[in-house]
């Protein structure tokens, strides 16, 4: 999916469901760099294996586990349970994990209003639209990518280098400075 389908079907939509306050130039460019991070908007499903197969525990654009921040966190967190819930009736969706989890893979909508739950979940304010390490930090504490815990330092380097080069383009996709 490109930038802008997936903000036309998928974030929009989701941030429409959600307080209006919640629907900021910060927040889309968290939530888009994120998804080219972990899936280049490209692959609902975790890829495993050589050669790599989209059989792995995180689902959705956004690589959520079942028992992470996305699928199980935003349910129960104090600041978000409501709101999920409401996204979860929107979207005709149980609200259980194995339900959620299952939802996300396909439902475009459901994911990333579930990725901005998690955002907000956060305690701090959301980066200024230039402040990539800023953006850095949040997406390494709200999402805990498991190649960065589990990388050599090249492979570190690597994943730092990326995650520059997708907040640039969504900086530059939003036209935002």
């Amino acid at each position: 999916m490109t930038l802008d389908e997936i903000s036309a079907q998928g974030i929009g939509p989701a941030l429409a469901l959600l307080p209006a306050t919640m629907d900021t130039p910060r927040a889309r460019i968290m939530l888009l760099a994120i998804g080219l991070q972990e899936s280049r908007f490209t692959e609902r499903r975790q890829l495993v294996g050589s050669p790599p197969r989209p059989t792995g525990p995180a689902k959705s654009f956004w690589q959520a586990e079942i028992g992470g921040g996305m699928v199980r966190g935003v349910r129960l967190h104090v600041a978000t349970a409501s709101l999920a819930a409401s996204l979860y009736r929107a979207r005709g969706v149980a609200a259980t994990d194995a339900a959620i989890w299952d939802a996300i893979e396909r439902d475009d909508v459901l994911a990333a209003g579930l990725a901005r739950l998690l955002l907000w979940s956060e305690p701090a304010a959301l980066p200024t639209p230039a402040d990539e390490e800023g953006a850095w930090l949040l997406y390494l504490r709200a999402w805990r990518p498991g190649a960065w815990t589990r990388g050599t330092p090249a492979e570190r380097a690597e994943l730092r280098a990326k995650w520059g080069r997708n907040h640039a383009r969504v900086r530059q996709f939003l036209g935002v400075a």
